[in-house]
């Protein structure tokens, strides 16, 4: 890398809903406490490709997205301590007060004054080539450069899996098996479960999800609850009425439905299927900061299971052709990074 930071660098601005633009913008300036990042490479997020056509009224024009990351320490703030200079980090995008009962109880995830880099418009954030985050957001990674930029997800399927109890008593069912699913899919896995069934509807995905060792069917042709039998655990992965209710009938009493997706903001759900089967509804929303670092440690030694989840590295001249890609079906990746300095990827 170099060893001067440049006072321009490249970022991909969302210039308007379906239009990302590659500009020359101001390289930040670390605030005390803060590291400067150079980006290895991002990974494209559900999240983002929903801000980038507008659907989810989380993204603004004018700003910088960008979360999953992965890249090498450039420079350090004053004060700003337990990194070096070449270390290579990981991002955990929640800015939280670090004051409230629920960060001093180890939760900032859910802290009331939380801001996301990614999220938040007023932050210059991960599809460009230098980002400025508190030391204490970034966590230092150890394994294959590329797989740094999987951990959020992975982060966000692991604490889902952790909020459903799962062990290795559990018999799971993960609904939807895209990049979330697929993270929730792993995370049980890793847990020990005694089994794991994903239900997914495309085929490129259930491809993948099999690929990945699991269990799949197809909820258009198969019926999902018998598939499954014995759930003691299902994860809903998607976030609409249709899966929620189908994650309450085919789990059995007294289980568990977490959910973690997010397609819907409001959703229709049967009552009596919680009440009078006391089945337990949780809701998941990315991570505990000791989860995320968990899943970092983690993934460091997992390179060969996670491998595959890795659809293709784009550089950010063609990040625009792979959103419209992605936005208009055309294309079915399961997640693709874009490599800002892709002479660091291992």
């Amino acid at each position: 890398m170099p060893t001067t930071v440049p006072a321009q660098m490249r970022a991909l601005v969302l210039a308007d809903f379906g239009n990302l633009l590659l500009e020359d913008r101001p390289t930040p300036v670390p605030a005390p406490g803060e590291v400067l990042v150079r980006i290895v490479a991002t990974g494209i997020c559900g999240s983002d490709l929903h801000g980038y056509t507008g659907e989810n009224g989380r993204r603004q024009p004018g700003q910088v997205m960008g979360h999953e990351t992965v890249g090498v320490v450039a420079a350090l703030g004053d004060g700003a301590t337990g990194h070096a200079l070449g270390d290579v980090v990981v991002l955990n995008p929640n800015l939280a007060c670090g004051t409230c009962a629920r960060c001093l109880e180890g939760n900032a995830h859910i802290c009331a004054r939380r801001r996301v880099i990614g999220v938040d418009p007023a932050i210059s954030s991960a599809f460009a080539d230098y980002l400025a985050a508190p030391a204490a957001n970034l966590v230092p990674f150890a394994g294959d450069v590329a797989v740094g930029a999987l951990v959020e997800p992975l982060a966000v399927g692991y604490h889902a899996a952790l909020r459903g109890g799962v062990d290795a008593d559990s018999r799971v069912l993960v609904l939807g098996g895209g990049p979330i699913g697929q993270a929730v899919a792993i995370a049980c896995r890793r847990l020990g479960a005694a089994s794991v069934l994903v239900s997914e509807p495309h085929p490129a995905r259930r491809t993948l999800v099999a690929q990945l060792g699991f269990a799949v069917v197809d909820p258009g042709t198969e019926d999902v609850h018998e598939a499954a039998g014995t759930i003691d655990v299902t994860i809903d992965a998607v976030g609409v009425s249709a899966t929620l209710a189908t994650a309450l009938a085919a789990t059995s009493a007294g289980g568990t439905v977490v959910l973690v997706g997010m397609g819907a903001p409001t959703v229709e759900l049967p009552a009596y299927a919680i009440s009078t089967a006391e089945r337990t509804l949780v809701g998941a929303f990315c991570y505990a900061p000791a989860h995320f670092a968990d899943t970092a440690a983690w993934a460091a030694g997992a390179v060969a299971e996670l491998a595959p989840l890795i659809s293709r590295t784009v550089g950010p001249e063609q990040a625009q052709a792979a959103f419209a890609g992605l936005a208009d079906g055309s294309d079915s990746a399961s997640k693709i990074l874009v490599a800002f300095a892709p002479d660091l990827l291992n």
